[in-house]
């Protein structure tokens, strides 16, 4: 068996995605797969303890079985456009396997427990769910 080095296997594995993008193959394992996004507005936007509270609350997140990624985001500051908000303070992002997955997310103790601890600090969330075509 051949052993690759760091820079060889970098290189097969992006020859690898590039040509599966430029044959429009799906990254993603299932069209049934549900992707979760929840921006969220702190009560004290200027709170660089409650911003971290919440990040960390987020955090936890991870440990939900059904969760498949998680990312967890602050406002980018790109180019001002009519189309762009960055309003929020803390963003996220979630991948599960179909809409079966995000039910049991909503409903496990995890996620209950984040919503217990970390309400109070978010005057608004804003949340988006999109199923892959």
């Amino acid at each position: 068996m051949r052993t690759l080095n760091r820079r060889q296997f970098i290189a097969l594995t992006g020859a690898s995605l590039v040509a599966s993008v430029a044959k429009g193959e799906q990254l993603m394992t299932t069209k049934t797969q549900l992707i979760h996004t929840a921006y969220f507005w702190l009560k004290n936007s200027d709170s660089v303890a409650d911003r971290d509270q919440l990040i960390a609350g987020l955090q936890t997140l991870r440990q939900v079985p059904a969760v498949k990624a998680l990312h967890i985001g602050l406002p980018a500051t790109t180019e001002k456009r009519d189309v762009v908000d960055n309003s929020f303070q803390v963003s996220e992002l979630m991948m599960f396997d179909d809409l079966a997955g995000q039910s049991e997310y909503q409903a496990h103790p995890i996620h209950q427990a984040f919503v217990k601890n970390c309400s109070h600090l978010w005057s608004k969330v804003s949340v988006k769910d999109s199923i892959t075509v």
